[in-house]
């Protein structure tokens, strides 16, 4: 009699169990298309917005799912029209090991071959800072963790303004970053503890980024350096013609910059650099008259600015102070463009003089002859404004 009870209740036991893994298995498979479901409707209703994802891939005991060719466009309700916004070929979601390992639940985000696009509106002169904003708000309604790593590989950011004659676009190729330990799940005791590190192609040139930074800081702490090198003016002919009505048959371009910033104050500075410069040439010859005129003066007045020597137009821009109030030393970017031209040329290379410790940093200024000369009215009431406030 206690054998067939025993046999009835193993065969309950099994039912269970094999209808639990049915349950399991159901459930797996139909749960990325329950989410690529609720996905699709919430990109199809955004304000302001539309997008599509053709795939989702969930790994469960990666903890981690990948969302297979996205795209978000700008959407107009009144003309119905789309405008490309951001795409990407793949996004892989995911918990970050490394600081899961020491006791942090955070994610990792990877973008391959990601799509970014600011498009200039005349009606909407904020717009890249909405659609900035947008898309973070994007971000996180689909990463339930905060994010940690993020990586971007063979990603593309363009500008675009189509109201402009001719027609510009121009963008950043190749581009790859990497941001570590955002949410400094590791590395605590380090002022900076997060890193990020970016390259990009920018016709013919390259872009570099370093940088150390705090984004758990109460107010904006980092340490940021930055180069533009071997930049081929001429491929930007578009921006030129829109924007400053000539055209450029030769010349590179670099620009190299530092910046820092803690308790809401920073300091840095901005180094653009032009050489082998050439704008009015044989080229030219189907130029109306006012455009060759307008071209010559340009041209004349970067000739006589420029380093013999070394062929190079530069100048040194510096900026400090208040975070809500910053500060440009006009007077020493124009001495440094005269420094450069008469006295000693301007090094293509990032100067190594920012960091956070010179942030706020109390110095005496050397001011060069045109800021005595010019500025001397400016500094007399700065003093006179801080004996008042003293």
């Amino acid at each position: 009699m206690d054998l067939p009870k025993k046999t009835t209740r193993k065969k309950k036991t099994l039912i269970i169990v094999m209808s639990i893994l049915a349950l399991l298995i159901i459930a797996r498979i139909a749960l990325p298309y329950v989410v690529l479901h609720y996905a699709n409707k919430t990109l199809s209703t955004m304000n302001g917005y539309r997008g599509h994802i053709k795939d989702i891939d969930i790994a469960l005991l990666r903890g981690a799912y990948k969302i297979d060719s996205v795209y978000l466009n700008k959407y107009d309700s009144t003309t119905q029209r789309q405008t490309p916004f951001f795409g990407a070929k793949l996004i892989d979601l995911s918990v970050e090991w490394k600081a899961l390992f020491k006791g942090s639940i955070v994610g990792e985000l990877v973008f391959e071959s990601p799509l970014l696009r600011f498009t200039k509106d005349k009606v909407e002169p904020n717009q890249v800072k909405k659609d900035s904003s947008d898309f973070r708000d994007l971000l996180n309604d689909f990463m339930p963790l905060d994010v940690n790593r993020v990586e971007i590989n063979d990603g593309r950011i363009e500008y675009v303004d189509e109201h402009s004659k001719p027609r510009v676009d121009i963008a950043l190729t190749n581009a790859h970053l990497l941001a570590l330990n955002l949410r400094n799940s590791y590395d605590s005791t380090s002022v900076l503890p997060s890193t990020v590190t970016a390259r990009a192609n920018v016709y013919e040139g390259e872009m570099n980024i370093n940088g150390r930074l705090n984004l758990l800081a109460r107010k904006p702490t980092f340490d940021v350096n930055a180069e533009v090198k071997g930049t081929n003016l001429v491929k930007l002919n578009d921006f030129f013609k829109a924007y400053a009505k000539i055209d450029v048959n030769r010349g590179t371009f670099g620009l190299y910059a530092e910046a820092a910033a803690k308790e809401g104050r920073f300091n840095g500075y901005v180094k653009p650099l032009i050489k082998n410069l050439k704008v009015l040439g044989p080229e030219d010859r189907k130029d109306n008259f006012l455009q060759k005129i307008w071209e010559g003066v340009v041209g004349t007045v970067a000739f006589a600015f420029k380093n013999q020597p070394k062929n190079q137009l530069a100048t040194k821009i510096p900026f400090e102070g208040d975070i809500k109030e910053p500060d440009t030393n006009v007077w020493f970017m124009i001495g440094t463009i005269l420094q450069n031209a008469f006295i000693q040329a301007i090094q293509p290379s990032i100067d190594y003089e920012i960091n956070l410790g010179s942030v706020g940093e109390k110095k005496e200024e050397k001011k060069g002859l045109l800021e005595r000369i010019f500025g001397g009215k400016d500094d007399k009431d700065s003093k006179n404004d801080k004996k008042k406030k003293d």
